[in-house]
């Protein structure tokens, strides 16, 4: 049986790579929801810098380079150094990027909170508030090295992939690959497609702003946590995640997460036409991001649906409701 890197991340090697950095666990780790890395919660023998507790993320290996991960730190440290509640890597024996046993990780403070109520329309138009800030510092300077999110990236590279590598049972390849093709089509008509990104403002973003990853604290709003995703996108994508339910519901929501941002900074609304676009490339990047990650034991035994015809079948309807909307008009806030 073939062995993942992952299988050598043992509790002992998690309390021995914090020990290294200057951090003593008590024995007491609690593994945090999350499949691209391997995340720790780690209650110390004393409190350091008045955290008695640390998370400890343990990078998936290859997935990044180093300098990749140090130019999202870096983004992180430009976020907290404008007081925007971003919960960065902590500088230990002056590095935020630490190697182990063959792993690389960062450790940063436990913040508490629970997951924003995205009903309440004061809650989003707080939420906006903050999205527009980082939005602010995201627009200071491009990335170097991490990726952007474009037609490419997500769509046509996620597609070849899972068709080069007969990821598709053959009773569905046809009717997904006839499906795809055509909403890569539409959206190569959108300024996704014509250039990257025609027409649209591109700055660092969070990336992957969804409900997990905001955490709330009454009285004190939002805290934005793992910007392991991080890379150039237009502002609209930090923002399209937050929205569910019906058009109208949709459109309510946008409306009160607008209000927020533009209180701190412009929003440019032709952004809106993006939101189908980009919400369908994720759906097939998520299925080519399911399909790479196989060989991980914890996909499997988290993810027992994914693969078969069902689940395809259900991808093809999903991607006809997509190229439905993909022609509808776009949200109006």
């Amino acid at each position: 049986m073939t062995l993942h890197p992952y299988d050598a991340l043992t509790p002992d090697v998690v309390l021995d790579a914090l020990a290294g950095v200057g951090l003593y666990g008590d024995g007491r780790l609690l593994a945090l929801s999350s499949y691209e890395n391997r995340v720790y919660q780690v209650q110390l023998e004393s409190p350091h810098e008045g955290h008695a507790s640390v998370v400890a993320k343990f990078y998936r290996p290859g997935r990044w380079s180093e300098a990749q991960i140090l130019e999202e730190h870096a983004f992180a440290a430009e976020l907290m150094a404008a007081e925007i509640p971003v919960v960065g890597p902590l500088v230990l024996q002056g590095r935020t990027l630490h190697d182990h046993a063959g792993f690389q990780f960062s450790v940063s403070p436990r913040r508490g909170g629970r997951a924003p109520e995205l009903e309440d329309e004061e809650v989003l138009e707080w939420t906006g508030r903050f999205l527009a800030r980082i939005h602010a510092v995201g627009a200071r300077r491009p990335f170097a090295l991490r990726p952007a999110l474009n037609l490419q990236s997500f769509g046509r590279d996620s597609r070849d992939w899972l068709l080069a590598h007969d990821q598709i049972p053959l009773d569905v390849q046809g009717a997904w690959q006839k499906r795809c093709d055509e909403a890569l089509a539409l959206i190569d008509e959108t300024p996704l497609g014509r250039g990257g990104a025609d027409g649209i403002r591109l700055l660092r973003s969070h990336g992957d702003c969804h409900l997990g990853n905001i955490l709330w604290t009454p009285g004190e709003g939002p805290h934005f946590v793992d910007l392991d995703d991080a890379r150039t996108a237009p502002a609209v994508q930090d923002l399209w995640m937050l929205l569910s339910g019906d058009r109208a519901q949709r459109n309510r929501s946008l409306g009160a997460l607008l209000d927020g941002y533009e209180q701190m900074r412009e929003f440019d609304r032709a952004e809106l036409a993006l939101i189908e676009p980009l919400r369908t490339l994720r759906l097939i990047h998520y299925s080519a991001w399911l399909a790479r990650r196989w060989a991980d034991p914890t996909f499997p035994a988290n993810f027992p649906w994914f693969g078969s015809s069902d689940y395809w079948q259900g991808q093809v309807q999903m991607l006809e409701e997509q190229i439905e909307a993909l022609q509808e008009p776009p949200l109006v806030a």
